[in-house]
């Protein structure tokens, strides 16, 4: 019974690195390889391979890696400078909210204790009345001046606190005006 020869594994030639500057070489491909395995004329011979790869230049000029390096670097630090200033336009936005809640809660505030001393003068007047009806009638006159301004100073609290949001919001706003223009045009 005849044994066939075990295939050698294929041996691989080293390539050799080009000599010339990386600016000046043109940069090359390999598109076709071939191997092909020679059977031994001896069964106790080795099998023999033969490896054969096509090499052709390509037509593209080289980069300089100096340059993508130059490009990427310059790149990123275009988005290190967006970032900090994106982080700018929160901070400031963070300081207007934060000082223009402290003002509405000031105004919440005074609001609150100019409510509570007309309460407390007339709570001081109802003592001194003689009469229900007096009583009746100084009660509903405090009771519709405390609605309306109540309504007013809430309209008044209401349009704070929108011109608030839009003063808050502006840094934010500007930066997402930037950043359309920059990533538009770089699109």
């Amino acid at each position: 019974m005849a044994t066939k020869p075990k295939a050698a594994s294929a041996a691989r030639a080293p390539v050799p690195a080009p000599i010339a500057e990386p600016e000046a070489a043109a940069p090359t491909e390999i598109v076709a390889v071939e191997a092909v395995v020679a059977a031994p004329e001896e069964p106790a011979a080795p099998a023999v391979v033969m490896v054969e790869a096509v090499v052709v230049e390509t037509v593209a000029p080289p980069v300089p890696v100096k340059q993508h390096m130059e490009k990427v670097v310059k790149t990123a630090e275009e988005f290190v400078a967006f970032g900090q200033g994106n982080v700018e336009a929160f901070v400031k936005s963070s300081q207007i909210w934060a000082a223009g809640v402290q003002d509405l809660s000031k105004q919440a505030a005074a609001t609150a204790q100019a409510q509570f001393e007309d309460t407390m003068s007339v709570f001081k007047a109802m003592t001194s009345i003689k009469s229900v009806k007096d009583l009746f009638e100084l009660q509903s006159t405090y009771a519709k001046a405390a609605v309306e301004k109540t309504m007013s100073e809430s309209g008044k609290l209401t349009d704070a606190s929108m011109k608030l949001t839009e003063q808050a919001l502006a840094p934010i706003a500007a930066r997402v005006t930037i950043a359309v223009e920059t990533f538009s045009k770089a699109a």
